[in-house]
C-alpha cells in the first residue's frame, strides 16, 4: 500500500539523514512521518501537530501503514512536547517561513549542532532565511521542488555555520544559487518579477516605505545572480 504523499514532502524526506530519530512539526495526517519510517530512512519519529483531528488521523494512518509502534504523537504547539533527548532531526514543513522562525526561536535548546533542520516554508521564505541568521543557523543545502504548480524550497540546516546573507541571498542563498539545481533558472525568474512587481508597487504608493531601498537591493542582486548563471550555464 502506497503512501498519497505529495511531491513536496517526499522532497523533505529525502533531505533526513538515514536513520535519523525525527520530530515532525506539524505533522497533519502524518504522512511525512510514515514515509520516513516505511522507507527506513527514519527509525523513530515524534509526530507533533496544533489540531485535535489532524493528529488523530495521524494516528489512525499510523496503524494503518503499520508503523505505530515506531512513532509517539503529540498535541502541541511547535516543538513543546518534543524531548530533546529523543530526536536528532527536525522538520518543519508546509507553514509560514515566519511561523518556522517563531518555533525555532522560541525554543533554545534548537541551538547545537547535534540537530538537523529540515525547513519548508510555505511563504515568507525570506524572512525565515534572515531569522536563521541572526539566530545562529547557517543553511547547508537548498533544494528546489515542483509541486502542483508551485515551486517550493526545502532547506537543510544547522547551527554554528551561521552567515550574514545580503537582502537578494535572502531570497537565492549560497546553497541553493551554487546547487545546480534544475529548476534554479525558473525559480529565479519567478523572484525576479515578484520582486519586480513589489518594487513597483511600493514606488507608485502615495508614501514610499521606508523599505524600499532593501527590495530594490533583493531586485538588483537576483537580476546579476541571472545573468551570471545564464553566463557560466552559456560558457559550460
Amino acid at each position: 500500500m502506497k503512501v498519497p504523499i505529495s511531491k513536496r514532502l517526499l522532497c523533505c524526506a529525502a533531505q533526513v539523514p538515514q536513520g535519523a530519530r525525527v520530530a515532525d512539526i506539524g505533522a497533519d495526517h502524518g504522512y511525512l512521518s510514515i514515509e520516513l519510517l516505511r522507507s527506513g530512512r527514519a527509525e523513530f519519529v515524534h509526530a507533533s501537530e496544533l489540531r485535535e483531528q489532524p493528529l488523530k488521523k495521524a494516528m489512525e494512518n499510523a496503524k494503518k501503514f503499520s508503523v505505530a509502534d515506531k512513532m509517539c504523537f503529540s498535541q502541541a504547539d511547535g516543538l513543546a512536547a518534543i524531548d530533546p533527548q529523543q530526536v536528532d532531526t527536525i522538520v518543519c514543513a508546509g507553514m509560514g517561513g515566519d511561523l518556522i522562525a517563531q518555533i525555532l526561536e522560541a525554543c533554545p535548546w534548537v541551538r547545537q549542532e547535534r540537530y538537523t533542520l529540515i525547513l519548508q516554508p510555505q511563504s515568507s521564505g525570506n524572512d525565515l532565511r534572515r531569522r536563521l541568521g541572526e539566530l545562529g543557523f547557517g543553511i547547508e543545502a537548498e533544494v528546489l521542488v515542483e509541486d502542483g504548480g508551485f515551486l517550493y524550497q526545502v532547506l537543510r540546516v544547522r547551527f554554528g555555520k551561521t552567515e550574514s546573507l545580503t537582502p537578494g541571498q535572502q531570497y537565492v542563498s549560497p546553497a541553493l544559487l551554487n546547487s545546480g539545481d534544475p529548476l534554479l533558472p525558473a525559480y529565479l525568474q519567478r523572484i525576479q518579477s515578484a520582486l519586480a512587481a513589489a518594487v513597483e508597487g511600493i514606488s507608485k504608493a502615495a508614501k514610499p516605505r521606508a523599505h524600499l531601498a532593501y527590495y530594490e537591493t533583493a531586485l538588483k542582486e537576483v537580476r546579476e545572480m541571472r545573468e551570471q548563471y545564464a553566463n557560466c550555464t552559456t560558457n559550460s
